[in-house]
């Protein structure tokens, strides 16, 4: 019974820290272009879910051969997909005119399809899956994105000029032709400023020339983050 309990239980452990595994470089590609749901969340998405579809193919044998009791192992699997509609949802916010978090909210459930599938016991299809969510991301981020004939960039600077207005940074990006959708002013926890805004970008501008640009916009600016959305 203990050499039972070692070999079946450890092949369950191996398949949840796998997922662990797996969620982690999930979550850490989005965590760096700052999206709400980071590493974490990923970890814990990948886990439950693996937990959940073992749970769901193991945990009723002890029951399984009782005379009356059928169960349908995918129940639980399917229950998880749609729940993570939920948790997907959270993560989307509409600003203005843009919809942003909508790549996050797929990950998210990509994760729980990477987690359900390592608990089936299918390693390698989790992990190449896993691979192709990543090359994919790499990739796609690496050009821009068009959303009808419209460039969109989420912007980060860092303001070393506490007196500096939000007015102010938006009226030096349209002078550079950036065209301003949303933008705030958040406190950095070392106590400086930081201007976050969703711009439009021409489509004459290349990523080379967009950062350039940003970083022309006056001293006391750095440019922490450019993503394309």
């Amino acid at each position: 019974m203990t050499t039972v309990f070692s070999l079946v239980e450890l092949e369950y452990l191996l398949r949840i820290l796998l997922s662990a595994l797996c969620g982690a470089f999930i979550g850490l590609e989005r965590e760096k272009r700052a999206k709400n749901a980071g590493i974490r969340t990923h970890i814990l998405v990948a886990i439950s879910s693996t937990l959940m579809m073992i749970v769901s193919k193991y945990g009723f044998y002890d029951v399984i051969t009782t005379p009356g009791i059928s169960l349908d192992a995918s129940r639980i699997a399917a229950g998880v997909v749609t729940a993570i509609g939920f948790l997907g949802a959270g993560v989307i916010f509409v600003r203005k005119e843009n919809t942003v978090g909508l790549t996050t909210s797929a990950g998210l459930w990509a994760t729980v399809g990477m987690g359900i599938t390592i608990g089936a016991g299918l390693y390698f299809t989790g992990m190449m899956f896993t691979f192709f969510i990543l090359l994919l991301q790499a990739f796609l981020h690496s050009h821009f994105s068009k959303s009808g004939n419209r460039l969109i960039a989420r912007i980060s600077l860092s303001i070393s000029d506490s007196n500096v207005t939000l007015p102010e940074i938006s009226r030096k990006l349209t002078e550079r032709g950036l065209n301003v959708m949303s933008a705030e002013l958040k406190l950095n926890k070392s106590g400086g400023l930081r201007y976050i805004a969703l711009i439009v970008v021409p489509h004459c501008l290349t990523v080379s020339s967009l950062l350039d640009d940003l970083s022309k916009i006056g001293e006391g600016y750095a440019v922490e983050e450019l993503d394309i959305k």
